[in-house]
């Protein structure tokens, strides 16, 4: 197989290198010769004073936004340029986006150790067994998922607050007991780890580059969220109109989402499914679209809550042109069903293999479903459930309303 050629047809252009705290003298041999000969060496400015005194380039501070950054590299195609990077590049740092931007043939990358290599090397922890997130420019409300018994996080700091704002996040949790590690400036002459709890905090000043290490010790009564679908309902705030837990955990099984995949929620309520959907797996995506805008801004608040606050919400009456939305491989109607050219707004958004899952309550919902099965096929299900409730003194199950769901792929 012959690679494919640079657009440019400069060949490899752009050198990328790792840098650890322990600067010039630490890299290899390639890397060292590659700064000493390059035209233009560009970093943060913590990288450019680790290899001061070091080759006659040019020097250039990225910028703010970075986005503006590829945009001087760009204007430098077929030069000796040199980026500089923390550790590896390719670990939360530039290079993929750099690689999206002028492709693999363009790039020569030499990476140093990452942050998670340093960290486990450092605490005697298996790599495999450690989630690695980041605080840069995220937020920490993502972490929420991860939040389990035992769990080994390590989380890439923002700046020298982060470690006492994760405490305290963590103390809300209900992991006041989590064992926190701060570790900063790993590799470098101001190394430093600490130890402590959540509900202790963080004493003193922390440098700026640091990574917290995270042992997860949950309350007892901490509201962790659970692998599987169909969460509690008392997880979601909610006016009622929500798809329950039970309905919800034989939906999400009904939608089978897969990694990477995009969801239309269609009359989202609560936006119970969307985020159950986001809760699958991390690059997950959903779009809900809702009328009612208490309903928006409810599952916006949902959204942050249980940590996907990227769901997209749209606020817009159904049934609408949605062609300026992400592309979906599945589509669930909980609302509304009975609309008008609603379930053939979903069907006609679909690729094949994609699915569709509509849930109905009504006779006239059901008939819009049992008409969708006659052209599209799939298949029908009703479904009941009881739930144990109290009636004077003795108890009794009381029915749910009787739900009918339709399911089906595209051809």
């Amino acid at each position: 197989m012959t690679a494919s050629p640079h657009p440019h047809g400069t060949g490899s252009w752009l050198t990328v290198i790792g840098l650890g705290e322990d600067g010039f003298e630490a890299l290899s041999a390639s890397a060292q010769r590659a700064i000493e000969t390059a035209e233009i060496l560009m970093g943060g400015q913590r990288h450019l004073a680790l290899v001061e005194g070091h080759g006659s380039a040019q020097r250039v501070c990225w910028p703010r936004p970075f986005s503006e950054g590829v945009g001087q590299i760009a204007s430098w195609c077929g030069r000796r340029v040199v980026v500089l990077a923390s550790g590896d590049p390719f670990c939360f740092g530039a290079g993929s986006v750099l690689r999206e931007a002028f492709g693999a043939a363009a790039l020569r990358v030499i990476p140093a150790p990452s942050a998670l290599t340093l960290a486990c090397a450092r605490l005697g922890w298996s790599a495999q067994d450690v989630t690695l997130a980041s605080l840069c420019g995220r937020p920490i409300a993502r972490l929420r998922p991860l939040l389990q018994p035992r769990a080994r996080l390590l989380v890439l700091s923002a700046d020298e607050t982060t470690p006492a704002r994760l405490c305290a996040w963590l103390c809300e949790q209900r992991c006041g007991a989590s064992r926190i590690h701060v570790l900063e400036a790993l590799g470098g002459a101001r190394e430093r780890i600490r130890v402590t709890r959540a509900d202790e905090g963080v004493s003193g000043e922390c440098d700026r580059l640091n990574m917290v290490a995270v042992q997860i010790v949950p309350d007892p009564d901490a509201a962790l969220v659970p692998l599987s679908a169909g969460l509690p309902d008392h997880y979601f705030e909610h006016d009622g109109q929500m798809t329950k837990r039970e309905m919800r955990a034989v939906t999400l099984s009904s939608l089978a989402p897969r990694a990477g995949e995009m969801l239309w929620d269609l009359g989202a309520g609560s936006g119970s499914i969307a985020i159950e959907w986001m809760l699958r797996h991390p690059a997950n995506a959903a779009c809900a679209v809702e009328r009612d805008p208490e309903r928006v801004a409810r599952i916006l608040r949902n959204a942050e809550a249980l940590g996907v606050p990227e769901l997209h919400v749209e606020h817009r009456t159904l049934p609408c042109a949605l062609d300026d939305l992400p592309r979906p491989d599945a589509v669930f109607v909980g609302g509304g069903v009975a609309t008008p050219a609603l379930l053939d707004l979903g069907w006609s958004a679909l690729s094949p293999g994609g699915r569709l899952v509509a849930n109905a309550v009504t006779m006239e919902g059901e008939q819009r479903l049992f008409e969708a099965f006659q052209a599209w096929g799939g298949a029908l299900s009703r479904i009941a459930m009881e739930r144990l409730g109290p009636i004077g003194d003795v108890s009794a199950f009381r029915p749910a309303m009787t739900v009918t769901q339709y399911r089906v792929v595209k051809p």
